[in-house]
C-alpha cells in the first residue's frame, strides 16, 4: 500500500532529524500537530523507540482550508497503519484527538517522560508558547525539543507565526537547554 498524503510540510527534515537522531537515546516521542502523518511515519520507520504520541484535533488552524483537513485524520491513521506494517521497528502509537493544551496536560498528570518532542500544532504564536511551556517538564534530561515553522513566511501578523513564540521561549529557558539546531526549524536540547 501507498501513503496517502496530499502536502508536503515535512521534507526538509529528515536531513536534520537524522543527525539528532543519531546523538539521541529515544524511547518515547510527544508529536504535537500531526496533519496526514508525514512526520509520524518517518518516526515508525527511522527510530527505534517504544511509544509515539500524537495529538492533533484535525481541525486545522487559520491557513488551513476546510477542504485541506477533510479527511486529515483517516489519512493520518492510513499512513500510520501502512507505517508500521513496513518498518522494522515496532512503536506503539496512541492518538489524543483533542486541543493539545488538554492533551498535554492529561499527558502530564499520567506522569509521563518524552525523549523527543516536536512542536508542530496551532501556529498561533500564544499557541505555540503555551504548548512549549506545559510540555518541557516532560522532556527529558538530554531530550531534544524541535519547534516546526520557525522560518515560516506566511503573511501573518507575528503574533500569528511561530517564531515569535519560540524565540521567547529560548530566551526564558536559556539556561535550561542549548540551541543544536537553527533553520527553518529551530532545535533544543534540555542541559538542565
Amino acid at each position: 500500500m501507498e501513503y496517502k498524503f496530499t502536502k508536503d510540510w515535512f521534507s526538509w527534515s529528515p536531513p536534520v532529524w537524522e543527525q539528532v537522531f543519531k546523538q539521541l537515546k529515544t524511547k518515547n516521542i510527544l508529536e504535537i500537530g500531526c496533519f496526514e502523518g508525514r512526520a509520524t511515519t518517518w518516526l515508525i520507520e527511522n527510530v527505534d523507540c517504544e511509544k509515539i504520541i500524537c495529538i492533533d484535533t484535525f481541525e486545522g488552524g487559520e491557513e488551513h482550508t476546510k477542504e485541506i483537513m477533510d479527511g486529515a485524520y483517516e489519512r493520518w491513521k492510513s499512513n500510520v497503519d501502512i507505517a508500521l506494517d513496513k518498518s522494522a521497528f515496532s512503536p506503539v502509537v496512541h492518538m489524543i484527538q483533542e486541543n493539545s493544551y488538554y492533551g498535554i496536560i492529561t499527558l502530564r498528570c499520567e506522569d509521563n517522560e518524552f525523549d523527543f518532542i516536536y512542536v508542530d500544532g496551532s501556529h498561533v504564536a500564544k499557541d505555540v508558547l503555551t504548548d512549549a511551556c506545559i510540555s518541557w517538564p516532560m522532556l527529558s534530561m538530554g531530550g531534544v525539543m524541535c519547534f516546526d515553522d520557525y522560518g515560516w513566511g506566511a503573511p501573518f501578523k507575528p503574533t500569528h507565526k511561530p517564531k515569535m513564540a519560540i524565540d521567547a521561549f529560548i530566551d526564558i529557558f536559556q539556561e535550561d537547554l542549548e540551541v543544536i539546531h537553527r533553520g527553518y526549524q529551530l532545535i533544543v536540547q534540555k542541559v538542565n
